[in-house]
């Protein structure tokens, strides 16, 4: 099974990525450590129908675009049915888990995640049998893990969990459609310090959200503390007709969180 959270061993490597300071290199070192906590002893190849995107450098490190495509009509019959997201030099390095079935059609994803540091951004696909294919990018940013934030903790919890979902008119059905989902939440880390008392903040995240056409399941994500504040992705899908797009989400602290759209020709 895989590790969503990284043992301490590896949590110290990656601290002493981050201490060799801001914007050094993306380190190409980190990844074995990396791949031995996540996927020991598993044949890895590289994948040229799968790609990450993303900027060359990050204006933000908490809010880094990364963009995931799936291109199923050159697979050579490789069917991905799980994408992990994985940043080396992050203090947790699992940013997200994205599940997908044959109604994202060919997969077009956008999403922002976190960096601590410069790194390499991978995105890891599984096949059904557990073959594991891979591609990368590197990206520049920095602090997008840790520092501190303002604690307004009673407005935080009363906008926590609203959500805003569009599905991109006019519709074509049986064709991609973009759809795209945001909800409000601070995705703490749990490395970040009260700016008043200057204590950690513990970690509080949304950490499902499963989407749904007319009660078949279009994509289950597993969110991380990886991914941005604010869960944000922008995904094509293929309705076959008029239905429901829904989403259910749930946080850490087991609270649960949905919303629909109706989708016309």
């Amino acid at each position: 099974m895989l590790k969503h959270w990284v043992s301490s061993t590896l949590l110290a490597t990656a601290f002493v990525g981050i201490s060799q300071g801001a914007l050094a290199e993306a380190d190409p070192n980190l990844w074995p450590v990396v791949r031995e906590a996540f996927f020991a002893n598993r044949p890895i190849e590289d994948a040229d129908f799968m790609k990450i995107t993303g900027p060359k450098r990050a204006e933000s490190g908490a809010q880094v675009p990364v963009t995931l495509t799936l291109d199923t009509s050159n697979a050579k019959g490789a069917q991905v049915k799980k994408i992990y997201v994985l940043v080396d030099a992050n203090p947790i390095q699992l940013a997200a888990t994205y599940n997908l079935t044959e109604l994202l059609g060919n997969l077009q994803l956008s999403t922002r995640i976190r960096l601590e540091t410069d790194s390499y951004i991978r995105a890891i696909g599984e096949t059904a049998d557990g073959k594991l294919y891979m591609a990368w990018v590197t990206i520049r940013a920095a602090g997008g893990c840790g520092g501190s934030v303002e604690n307004d903790e009673a407005a935080i919890r009363a906008s926590a969990g609203k959500i805003k979902m569009n599905v991109e008119a006019p519709v074509k059905f049986g064709q991609a459609t973009p759809a795209t989902f945001i909800i409000k939440h601070p995705m703490r880390t749990g490395l970040q310090r009260d700016l008043v008392s200057q204590g950690t903040i513990p970690a509080f995240y949304i950490n499902k959200a499963v989407f749904t056409y007319n009660d078949k399941t279009v994509m289950d994500v597993d969110f991380g503390v990886g991914t941005a504040e604010d869960p944000y992705l922008r995904f094509d899908f293929l309705p076959s007709g008029p239905g429901t797009l829904e989403v259910k989400a749930t946080d850490n602290e087991g609270k649960a969180f949905d919303h629909h759209v109706d989708v016309k020709s």
